[in-house]
């Protein structure tokens, strides 16, 4: 029966074109923009119907209200029709923000395992039941999304190597939205899509209150002057390569604004243009640059946890002369720090603390080795 419901709404949208089945808030902006600060991968307009035309790259959304139609100026824009619900998200850095904005109610189903969220939040709901895995963004199960009525699919860029789950999503009727927060420069243009997920949602104003709060929290440490502490921030492979942000990075851009600077230069790497936030490189080059670094970061997200400084020099012996080391000016990150985007305020606070000398034992995103 499932096959035939499956083989039945596929044929209906391919006859009928791609529909959505959800819509927009109780406000009306008269045509205006919305606005961002940080933000430069989305906009947003607010047009006719109450509705809101999103652009996300060469790509086009429009929110429609419930039981509102799309006026004739959203074009061919992918339709999003509110009230939207049973929320498939395959896009691990949205989950933080879409719970931030209150709509974590919204989500039913994710393409991240259980072990692999480091938000407890999330983790909860996965025990309780109230979202569930089904599948990889490559492959999620479609019955699933049927059965659980699907209205919108959320997913990263990732998506685009797969092209044909995409497709075989929009022809179930499921509008699939590629977000692309990650993109961002600016860690501050990340949290900022909080108000996408705002609108989306039709949590406009609690979206936007968290992220007026969170920013209003670093607008002293913006304005002060720098350190001209120094600092890496890295982690160790397997094959022992040395994995580093490039200079470019949000998270080197962090360090930045909380009055601290990255080790590396775009001419020390040598880096590209790619949408791809780290590199390797050699151990030997690395220990040119950063052995005179005043702090460096274990980037811990990837390989676990170091318990202190003795057990990171006895796994790492090529850190045993860094300056930082001997200075026990070393650091680990938590596993929250990729995936907590609502953090990012949070995260320049706590760098900041750390190159200023005043961090204390109640941090979130990292803590002191000893």
């Amino acid at each position: 029966m499932l096959k035939r419901i499956f083989c039945g709404a596929a044929a209906l949208v391919l006859l009928a074109g791609c529909g959505s089945k959800k819509s927009k808030a109780d406000v009306s902006h008269g045509g205006k923009m919305l606005e961002l600060k940080y933000a430069r991968q989305f906009s947003a307009e607010y047009i006719d119907n109450d509705c809101v035309l999103v652009t996300i790259a060469d790509d086009k959304y429009v929110i429609v209200p419930e039981n509102g139609d799309a006026p004739k100026s959203a074009g061919d824009a992918v339709v999003i029709q509110q009230p939207v619900d049973n929320v498939y998200n395959a896009a691990s850095s949205a989950m933080d923000l879409i719970d931030g904005a209150g709509a974590l109610d919204d989500v039913t189903m994710t393409s991240t395992k259980y072990d692999d969220w480091s938000l407890q939040n999330i983790r909860d709901r996965i025990d309780s039941g109230d979202i569930t895995y089904i599948g990889k963004y490559s492959a999620p199960d479609y019955e699933a999304l049927l059965e659980e009525e699907c209205g919108l699919a959320i997913e990263s860029t990732m998506i685009y190597h797969s092209p044909e789950v995409k497709e075989q999503i929009e022809a179930l009727g499921i509008p699939v939205l590629v977000e692309r927060s990650s993109y961002e420069k600016d860690p501050l243009g990340r949290m900022e899509w909080i108000k996408l997920y705002g609108i989306l949602f039709n949590c406009e104003e609690q979206a936007q209150k968290l992220f007026d709060n969170k920013t209003k929290q670093i607008e002293e440490i913006l304005t002060e002057e720098n350190t001209g502490r120094k600092a890496a921030f890295f982690y160790i492979n397997s094959a022992g390569g040395v994995v580093v942000r490039k200079p470019s990075d949000y998270v080197p851009e962090m360090m930045r604004m909380a009055g601290g600077g990255y080790i590396f230069t775009n001419d020390d790497l040598k880096t590209d243009e790619n949408a791809l936030s780290s590199m390797t490189i050699q151990p030997e080059s690395f220990y040119e640059k950063a052995c005179d670094a005043d702090i460096i970061f274990y980037n811990s997200d990837i390989t676990g946890g170091v318990a202190s400084i003795d057990d990171i020099k006895k796994k790492y012996p090529l850190l045993r002369d860094f300056k930082a080391v001997k200075n026990g000016e070393v650091w680990c990150t938590e596993k929250n720090i990729f995936q907590q985007t609502t953090g990012a305020a949070d995260m320049i606070k706590e760098f900041h603390s750390v190159f200023k000398g005043e961090a204390d034992d109640k941090m979130n995103f990292m803590y002191r080795l000893e």
